[in-house]
């Protein structure tokens, strides 16, 4: 499923020593991605949110998150569902983790200002994916929406 991403990373990342990017890590990418891809509408502002939250997840360069943007988008358009990416989140992210890339994904979707029914809709299935409770996904919209 996620093979260009992990060539992507073998080639680009992981021939440094002390690098080691894990499958959850891709997934979250993916999960990102997803969230951007899925009005239709790939705004500017959107892309810049995702490449700054890849960033700082990943420690990646500018360059390197391009690449990945690109690469996650074949990933999810092959993906048949966000199963496949929320497994590695919940056999790896703790409770605060998975709240933190659920916030992550409410800032993806407000990023052009303009939250789509599809945008909500997904993060609403993966955080129902990740059993992440109610009133954490409301904290998590409101904390992205720069209501805390």
């Amino acid at each position: 499923m996620i093979s260009k991403i992990k060539g992507f990373f073998a080639k680009n990342v992981l021939e440094a020593e002390d690098s080691a990017v894990k499958s959850e890590e891709l997934a979250a990418a993916a999960l990102l991605v997803e969230v951007m891809v899925i009005d239709g509408n790939m705004d500017e502002q959107e892309l810049t949110s995702i490449s700054q939250t890849l960033c700082q997840i990943l420690s990646l360069s500018i360059e390197q998150v391009d690449e990945l943007i690109l690469l996650s988008r074949d990933e999810v358009a092959d993906a048949t569902s966000l199963y496949q990416f929320t497994r590695e989140i919940n056999t790896h992210f703790s409770a605060d983790q998975k709240t933190k890339l659920l916030t992550a994904m409410w800032r993806v979707a407000f990023a052009d200002g303009h939250l789509d029914k599809h945008e909500e809709g997904i993060i609403r299935r993966v955080a129902d994916l990740l059993h992440i409770l109610h009133s954490d996904y409301i904290r998590c919209k409101l904390a992205a929406r720069g209501d805390n």
